[in-house]
C-alpha cells in the first residue's frame, strides 16, 4: 500500500500509533466504542481517548466520558480543527493543545545503517527492554539526547525524542532519529509514525516525514498534557 493510501485511512494509522505509543510506555489499552484508549498510568493516572474525525454523536459520547474526570484527555486527529474546537466548547471541554501533528514516513527512505557521532566527547548507548528500543547519547555521565521506538503492525512508532537544553543545535535530534530507525530495521518495518510538536515538525520534515493531520487535545480542566514526541 502506498503512503498516500495509508494516509487516507487515518483511523487505522491512529490505531497503530496508539498500539505502538502504548507499547513504548507500557500503557494498558482498551476500546471505547470503536475508538482506542490508553491508561496513562505514569502521568495523569487516567484514560486518554483517541478519535479520528468522530461524528457529532460520537464526539458527544467521548466528551461526556472525558468530562467525568478532570485528568482524562480526549485527543482528536483531524484536519477540521475549527469544527472540533466548536464541539469542545459546546460540550464543556477546553483545548489544551492544538499545535501537534501526526507525521508519517516511508521507512524505505530512511537509512538502515547505524549513524556515527562526529563529536568524540559523545557516546551512543542502545538497549532493548520489553520490546522497546532505546537510544541515548551521553556526554560522560551526562544525558545529552534520548528517544525510543516500538514496532507494531510493520510500523515503527517513535516516542520521547528529546535533546537536553545544553546540547541543542548540534544535530542530536536527527542523530537519535537515525539511531532509532537503524534499531527499528531489526524488524520488518514499512512505515514510521509519530506525533510532533511545532519544533519537532521542522526536524522531521527535514528527515523526509510528511504531515497526516492535526492533533487536538481536550480536557475538562485547564491544565494541558503534552504527549508529543518532541
Amino acid at each position: 500500500m502506498s503512503l498516500e493510501a495509508m494516509v487516507e485511512d487515518t483511523a487505522h494509522l491512529l490505531e497503530v500509533w496508539v498500539a505502538g505509543w502504548a507499547g513504548c510506555r507500557g500503557y494498558e489499552t482498551r476500546k471505547e466504542g470503536r475508538f482506542p484508549a490508553a491508561l496513562r498510568a505514569d502521568t495523569t493516572h487516567d484514560w486518554e481517548y483517541f478519535a479520528h474525525d468522530p461524528s457529532d454523536a460520537e464526539f458527544a459520547e467521548l466528551a461526556a466520558k472525558t468530562a467525568e474526570v478532570p485528568a482524562r484527555i480526549l485527543t482528536v486527529l483531524t484536519n477540521d480543527v475549527a469544527r472540533y474546537t466548536f464541539l469542545a466548547q459546546k460540550h464543556g471541554l477546553n483545548v489544551t493543545s492544538a499545535s501537534q501533528t501526526m507525521m508519517i514516513v516511508d521507512m524505505e527512505t530512511q537509512d538502515s545503517e547505524d549513524p556515527w557521532l562526529s563529536d568524540e566527547s559523545l557516546n551512543l548507548v542502545t538497549s532493548k527492554v520489553n520490546g522497546v528500543h532505546h537510544a541515548v547519547v551521553q556526554a560522560g555521565e551526562e544525558l545529552a539526547a534520548s528517544g525510543q521506538v516500538f514496532v507494531a503492525d510493520h510500523t515503527a512508532i517513535f516516542d520521547k525524542i528529546v535533546t537536553e537544553p545544553d546540547y541543542q543545535r548540534r544535530g542530536l535530534g536527527s542523530f537519535i532519529m537515525k539511531a532509532l530507525a537503524a534499531l527499528a530495521f531489526e524488524h520488518d518495518v514499512e512505515t514510521g509514525l509519530l506525533l510532533a510538536s511545532l519544533d519537532g515538525q521542522k526536524l522531521y520534515s527535514h528527515l523526509g516525514w510528511s504531515t497526516v493531520c492535526h492533533v487536538l487535545m481536550l480536557t475538562a480542566s485547564d491544565e494541558g498534557t503534552d504527549l508529543s514526541v518532541g
